[in-house]
């Protein structure tokens, strides 16, 4: 089969336009046409169905367009390994973690990152779904779990906990908390039970909800949670890993608590060698440790 012409379609099915495709290619669209033709021709089948707004892959393009799209990333893959072989540390690395933790604890903390190696280029996804790393969705995740997919090197960077909250004005205001029971006299704002999050964190929102709280405000991210508590709406749920940065939130009932949610590093093994993974891997274990000490320094 011809590379050029698997090449071409992989274009044409990413982009769904012949003349999209053409200038991505830097090809006419009648070029990339004949090409495509020529294509369906030696495998004897419709690779797309042509209608006034575009292109949608017919159900054998749709079994090519999976192949090539395999091929492209173990070809970028391959790119990747090729270009680390160089000494200095530059290029795209592409992170996913999730919208917390991106937010407010990495993102922060980049800085530090890009004055050690300017010409690194991070492409920071944040969500709450899971990537694909082995098909290179991205490089490198950081998770609030240990990774189950295949042909992983894992990294435990910390184990976070997850309590409660409030602004020194909301507490102010209210009435004391003593004891658990009493957040049925307070507003508690904690992520919505449809909202992703790890199991420990949904355990303890069930628990205060199970002393019926005055009022109930959720979010369906730690961030907005976050804001809401800094702004003294009421006694918010969140990992610890957050409130270092914000000295001014102050911790309700420190005995009630999530239990341990590991945080951990994952890359695929054929990153092993790669000098941006690695590069931001220790960049990452140095800002843990310098959390830990400062948590140890502080209690």
């Amino acid at each position: 089969m011809d590379w050029d012409k698997l090449r071409i379609f992989h274009a044409v099915a990413d982009a769904g336009s012949l003349t999209h495709a053409g200038d991505s290619l830097h090809l006419s669209q009648s070029a990339v046409s004949r090409q495509i033709r020529a294509l369906e021709e030696s495998l004897n089948t419709t690779l797309f169905h042509r209608h006034a707004r575009g292109l949608i892959l017919t159900e054998q393009g749709e079994l090519l367009f999976e192949a090539t799209r395999a091929m492209n990333k173990r070809l970028e893959a391959a790119a990747a390994r090729i270009r680390d072989s160089e000494e200095e540390v530059f290029g795209e690395l592409k992170v996913t973690t999730t919208l917390a933790f991106g937010t407010l604890w990495l993102a922060p903390r980049l800085t530090k990152l890009y004055e050690r190696y300017p010409d690194l280029k991070i492409d920071l996804m944040l969500e709450e779904r899971v990537l694909d790393l082995p098909m290179r969705e991205a490089d490198v995740a950081i998770r609030m779990k240990e990774p189950s997919q295949a042909d992983l090197i894992r990294k435990k960077l910390m184990g976070i906990r997850i309590g409660l909250y409030a602004s020194r004005a909301y507490l102010d205001r209210s009435p004391p908390i003593a004891t658990v029971a009493d957040i049925a006299h307070h507003r508690v704002i904690t992520q919505g039970p449809s909202s992703p999050q790890v199991t420990a964190g949904a355990s303890l929102a069930q628990q205060l909800l199970g002393h019926e709280p005055q009022s109930l405000l959720t979010i369906n991210n730690y961030f907005g949670v976050l804001q809401a508590t800094l702004s003294d709406l009421g006694v918010g749920v969140i990992p610890d890993y957050i409130t270092e940065d914000f000295p001014s939130l102050v911790r309700v009932l420190p005995d009630v608590e999530s239990v341990e949610v590991p945080v951990f590093l994952a890359y695929p093994e054929e990153l092993r060698q790669s000098k941006r993974v690695t590069a931001f891997r220790d960049f990452v274990q140095e800002e843990v440790i310098a959390h830990r000490r400062r948590i140890r320094d502080a209690a």
